[in-house]
């Protein structure tokens, strides 16, 4: 089937976020928010599906959550045109090898505006040279059809990649182009054209900033890179090893000078700055030499901990991103104890859900 989108309605279901977003702000005092729509279709840069395998033929599905049936797609208006490109010419070509297609359960799609894009092949078996010289012959096939892509398969305690686990991702930030790393099986923006809206966002709400910044939960440098422009240097920490591979690599690729990132956790990175523990991951790094006036955050859904809350209210100027409201809203109730909303932003980042993400700049008070 192909799964429609209510396209007519985007508007209203925007303005319904508005509503629900003021509201959610108003105990804080925040300004009227800026608005930043998605399109209204083909929007997702990323996809995952579940294969359904019904005697020599072979689909890409879902499951309804409610009644948890099976929804056969074909057509997904939600992902990117290339990844609905990539759908129509995949399943025919894997059908054609058995090798292939045994215990084949799930493909995951990651596509970018730069027209690049990997898809992962999950399997409940053994992967060897049988399946990566077949797997080799899928790819020359899809390059043949005009696609720039990596293929990947994956098993239990197995991954077996043919060249990259990797695509480039090029995104015009105030007209300049921007190099991303982007990793399979990593976190990635999952909506390329408001990313681009978020990034420009965050770039004239820090734009008359003076000192260093330092921002946690960095990922593969998306907004580090953005924002090193508008402070002398960025100080940025994120967990996951291959995010802070691809962050080194995108600052040596846009030709920066003053990011640095820090493999460690929001937590560690906290217990540092107060002293509280030495960490051989900062051998070399004097983190008083750092003049950090901004702080800057992009937590997962869950927020910031109690210790991390306390640890951003010490910067004059905390511009945070939030993938959660409700979250959000736990974390400014202590915040707004030191500090005031100045700006305020909602990014439609997933169209016809209930979820919402929202900028904040907060200055002391």
């Amino acid at each position: 089937m192909h799964n429609t989108l209510p396209t007519k309605d985007y508007e209203l279901q925007l303005a319904g976020k508005v509503d629900r977003l003021k509201t959610m702000m108003a105990p804080y005092a925040a300004p009227e928010p800026e608005i930043f729509s998605s399109p209204k279709s083909h929007y997702r840069m990323r996809a995952e599906f579940r294969l359904w395998h019904d005697n020599d033929d072979l689909f890409h599905i879902m499951f309804d959550k409610e009644t948890k049936e099976r929804i056969y797609i074909d057509q997904f208006p939600v992902a990117s045109q290339l990844i609905n490109r990539m759908m129509t010419e995949l399943l025919p070509l894997i059908k054609q090898s058995e090798l292939l297609r045994h215990k084949l359960f799930q493909v995951d799609y990651l596509s970018t505006l730069s027209n690049k894009l990997i898809v992962s092949l999950l399997y409940h078996k053994k992967l060897g040279e049988e399946w990566e010289l077949e797997a080799k012959e899928l790819k020359a096939t899809l390059i043949a059809k005009g696609f720039d892509v990596q293929v990947i398969g994956r098993a239990s305690k197995t991954k077996i990649m043919l060249d990259n686990d990797y695509v480039d991702e090029v995104l015009p930030i105030n007209g300049k182009e921007m190099i991303y790393r982007q990793v399979e099986n990593s976190f990635t923006q999952p909506n390329a054209h408001v990313n681009i809206k978020m990034l420009e966002w965050a770039i004239s709400a820090t734009q008359n900033s003076t000192g260093d910044l330092l921002e946690l939960y960095c990922g593969n440098g998306n907004f580090s890179l953005a924002l090193a422009q508008n402070f002398n240097r960025v100080l940025a920490t994120e967990i996951a090893k291959p995010s802070v591979s691809a962050a080194q690599y995108n600052i040596e690729a846009n030709n920066i000078d003053n990011v640095q990132i820090i493999r460690m956790s929001a937590e560690d990175f906290t217990q540092a700055m107060r002293g509280a523990r030495e960490f051989r991951r900062l051998e070399g790094i004097n983190l008083s030499d750092y003049q950090c006036n901004t702080i800057f955050v992009d937590p997962p859904r869950s927020g910031l901990d109690d210790k991390t809350v306390q640890l951003v209210q010490e910067y004059d100027n905390i511009l945070y991103i939030s993938c959660n409201p409700e979250t959000l809203c736990d974390n400014l109730t202590t915040l707004n104890e030191t500090h005031k909303i100045e700006k305020l932003a909602l990014f439609d980042q997933f169209p016809y859900t209930h979820h919402m993400e929202s900028g904040v700049l907060l200055t002391r008070r």
